[in-house]
């Protein structure tokens, strides 16, 4: 066989994972050179392996698992010895180890990252026959092909078959003697015509004899030569997993090769090896990705490929169950004999819980009557005409696959001589303290009781503030005629409500059960928008500096439920355009992390709402998006992000882009809707009014956190506002409300049928020159979980809606401006 030389290819040394390089040549971050090592695995030493903390408990390579005898607790510490296996390896820090467990176990001990490298200059260091040389010897081996059997080989990875072939025929010419093996005297036999190379054909002994046995068998010479032969068998080419939030998990990646290269993991199309992460990370040495404490954040679609071989991979679904958690409503209720009642019960839960009632402990099955009815598959116990015997204890009981929840509503029928204490809290505090709307209007707050259409109260704008003994509404320099000025408002716990007053410099904090304003807070000039954090007890302020947003800051009010003296906190954060803090329902009870725009920057800014501190920035400069408002679902974590593009011309539209929040980054356009993005309370709806095409677009978002476009809504609408009303017929589902911000129309969409109907007459909207306070001039608010009551303002009254029954169902007026409206409920 003729042997010539043939052109070199350089050498690609190992580089640290953690730099910028490791993320665009992940090939390099591996440790992948141009010669890949057979790969043996050891594992960490685990101490109570019969069970307890340690079982539980991943303490990662080179480190193992102990129980201290004080408290009993799993510790992580180093490991102190390994199996006595001779594996040879190369470290990062440039030694030779004796296996994979030696390498971790002293990183761990000397406290700094040390890695395998996958090359063998620790081995031969100062021979002349370099690794760098080695290559140049096996690459002109390679380009020497005999005659007949095909052109060059230009592409390794996808060429592994033909590669193969070649490197079969190779073998097949050297081994003289038939007997499977090459050994040193066939090996000597071929002289390389090149003075230049350092490397003899004997070298192949020296660097990929792994067995030291003096001969290279066919999958030792595989191994020199860099044949991969991976594969997946088709069953297993898609994998479902289903884990229980709270626990951990292991992802395996079914990809098998002799020489399988190191094993890559994406989600989204996002590469997580490299990822610094709190709960995910593939230090398992088999390729394996382990995500630990689930959360619903965590439900997609991962998906694991060998590094090189991106066409053949394996796709991992992941759902999360959620056991129920349910809300009763009311808890008590006192019904006079002969009136109706109902009961509700709402269940949140992956999978959907399925609900059923007791009363005073035994099993209630009502069939259908006028009597006694169960609607929405549960979610409701009506009775028709209640009777003294109807008197107990109604527990609901919501179950699904992976636990259960109740919790008791009491009904309780008697005269109505006869009060008893649940009669008296029930009809005097209840119905004159909560399920109130508070509105805003020029003439001071309206609280308005929606049932009965009932002003319970009025606070006029003279009235004297409890604390300062100032006036609610002074009168402002240049203002004529004396009017009250509002932006926006929030219920605390619906113990109190904040609200800013905008022209005053300050917000007002209103006693729901006194129903008195008893404090003023001073704040930056022109406070326009509140949002209350309820994990951390905290009101965030947006102030604009001016009317022209010269100056904006963000400030907080901490402990917002407490009955006290309030004052704000100014936050670090400068020139803020707006702010977004992610909501929280029966399932996600604690939000850690809000983010804040920036004015005119492609940029959203994640930060700490505990410690106020920036945590990242995710750029958005590559989309050309200058964020306008954001939404979030805690099914698979998605954002999206409302985008204008950075040119003059604010009101340019630019696709929606969706972030990961696993990940931190930016996955790409949400398919090409444009709009403010608003989502359904349990996380599974995504609803878009697009402006410039007439269409209102719906998402949902799968068990298995597949995102897709459920349906498109035709409408003239100019949306300003949208509420979710959980649906009066089916659990679980919601009816979508639309207001226009232009003409009187309202629209009311069953989102699980798509059926619409268009409320029309509802008067006048203000102005958007009325409205300078922000972009939803006609604004839109629901009474509460169970309630069937809207509330939408025109520029001269205030509606008051049916959403059972989608019909107007009062008009309240003398109400101006009244564009400011809270909910004040029990639940």
């Amino acid at each position: 066989m003729l042997l010539t030389p043939a052109q070199h290819s350089p050498h690609l040394g190992p580089i640290n994972p953690s730099s910028d390089l490791a993320r665009s040549h992940p090939a390099q971050a591996l440790g992948v050179s141009s010669h890949l090592n057979p790969v043996f695995f050891l594992f960490p030493v685990l101490s109570g392996s019969d069970g307890g903390p340690c079982r539980r408990t991943d303490c990662g390579r080179g480190r193992q698992c102990v129980l201290l005898e004080a408290t009993g607790r799993a510790e992580c510490v180093c490991q102190e010895k390994c199996r006595p296996t001779f594996v040879p390896v190369c470290g990062s820090d440039g030694r030779f180890y004796e296996n994979h467990c030696e390498v971790y176990r002293t990183a761990c001990v000397q406290k700094r990252r040390i890695y395998v490298v996958h090359s063998k200059d620790c081995f031969f260091k100062g021979d002349t026959c370099t690794m760098a040389e080695y290559n140049k010897l096996k690459t002109m081996l390679l380009d020497m092909q005999p005659k007949g059997l095909g052109g060059r080989v230009k592409n390794v990875k996808r060429n592994m078959d033909q590669k193969r072939a070649l490197v079969d025929t190779m073998f097949k010419y050297l081994d003289v003697n038939r007997d499977g093996s090459l050994g040193s005297d066939e090996l000597a036999k071929e002289h390389l015509e090149d003075s230049l190379l350092e490397c003899t054909m004997q070298d192949l002994l020296r660097y990929d004899d792994y067995n030291n046995d003096g001969h290279l068998t066919l999958h030792e010479f595989y191994t020199a030569f860099q044949v991969v032969q991976l594969s997946l068998a088709e069953d297993q080419r898609v994998s479902v997993s289903v884990v229980t939030v709270g626990l951990s998990t292991v992802l395996s990646c079914a990809i098998q090769g002799t020489l399988r290269p190191p094993i890559i993991w994406k989600r989204n199309g996002i590469i997580l090896n490299f990822l610094d992460l709190e709960d995910i990370n593939d230090f398992g040495d088999d390729g394996s990705l382990y995500i630990t404490k689930v959360t619903t954040i965590h439900m997609g679609n991962y998906s694991c490929h060998a590094y090189g071989y991106e066409e053949l991979y394996q796709t991992h679904v992941l759902q999360v169950n959620v056991p129920p958690v349910i809300l009763v409503y009311p808890e008590t209720q006192a019904q006079e004999p002969g009136v109706s009642a109902s009961l509700h019960c709402h269940a949140d839960g992956i999978p959907d819980p399925n609900i059923l009632w007791l009363k005073n402990g035994m099993d209630l099955q009502p069939r259908p009557s006028k009597q006694l009815s169960l609607i929405a598959n549960g979610s409701e116990l009506y009775i028709g005409s209640v009777r003294y015997e109807d008197t107990g204890a109604y527990t609901c009981i919501a179950k699904n696959e992976v636990g259960v929840d109740e919790d008791i509503s009491s009904l309780f029928v008697e005269d109505s001589a006869r009060k008893t204490l649940a009669n008296i809290l029930w009809r005097e505090e209840g119905l004159s303290v909560g399920n109130m709307f508070y509105v805003f209007s020029d003439e001071g707050i309206t609280v308005l009781q929606p049932s009965e259409c009932e002003i319970r109260r009025h606070i006029k704008r003279t009235e004297r503030i409890v604390a300062s003994y100032e006036e609610m509404c002074p009168k402002s320099e240049g203002v004529s005629p004396q009017h009250c000025a509002w932006s926006s408002a929030v219920s605390v716990r619906d113990k109190y409500i904040y609200v800013t007053q905008p022209l005053q410099k300050r917000l007002l904090v209103i006693d729901t059960q006194a129903q008195k304003v008893v404090q003023a807070v001073e704040t930056d000039p022109f406070p326009v928008k509140l949002l209350y954090d309820k994990s951390h007890d905290q009101v965030w302020v947006l102030s604009w500096g001016s009317m022209q947003k010269s100056h904006p800051t963000l400030q907080v009010i901490p402990q917002a439920s407490v009955g006290e003296v309030h004052h704000t906190i100014r936050t670090p954060f400068q020139r803020v355009d707006d702010f977004f803090i992610p909501p929280t329902n029966l399932i996600i009870t604690h939000v850690r992390f809000g983010f804040i725009f920036l004015k005119s920057e492609p940029a959203v800014h994640k930060i700490d709402l505990e410690t106020f501190h920036r945590v990242k920035t995710i750029s958005l400069k590559n989309y050309s998006c200058v964020p306008v408002s954001m939404a979030y679902t805690h099914l698979s974590g998605f954002y999206f992000i409302q985008c204008r593009s950075p040119s003059r011309d604010p009101s340019s539209a630019q696709p929606q882009l969706l972030i990961d929040s696993v990940t931190d980054t930016v996955i790409g356009p949400n398919l090409n809707i444009t709009g403010q993005p608003y989502v359904s309370p349990d996380g599974r709806l995504i609803v878009t009014p697009d402006r410039q095409h007439g269409k209102v677009r719906v998402q949902t978002v799968s068990f298995q956190g597949v995102l897709g476009l459920s349906r498109e809504l035709d409408t003239t609408l100019h949306v300003s506002d949208v509420v979710f009303q959980p649906s009066f017929t089916e659990s679980n589902q919601y009816t979508m409300v639309a207001v226009s911000g232009s003409d009187t129309d309202l629209l009311f969409s069953d989102l699980a049928s798509g059926k619409s109907e268009v409320l029309r007459s509802l008067k006048e909207p203000l102005s958007p020159h009325s409205w300078p306070w922000g972009s939803s001039n006609r604004v839109l608010v629901s009474s509460g979980l169970f309630g069937r009551y809207l509330v939408t303002p025109s520029a001269e009254s205030l509606f008051v809606l049916n959403g059972k029954q989608k019909t107007p169902h009062c008009e309240v007026s003398d109400i101006k401006r009244g564009n400011t409206v809270v909910w004040v409920g029990e639940v």
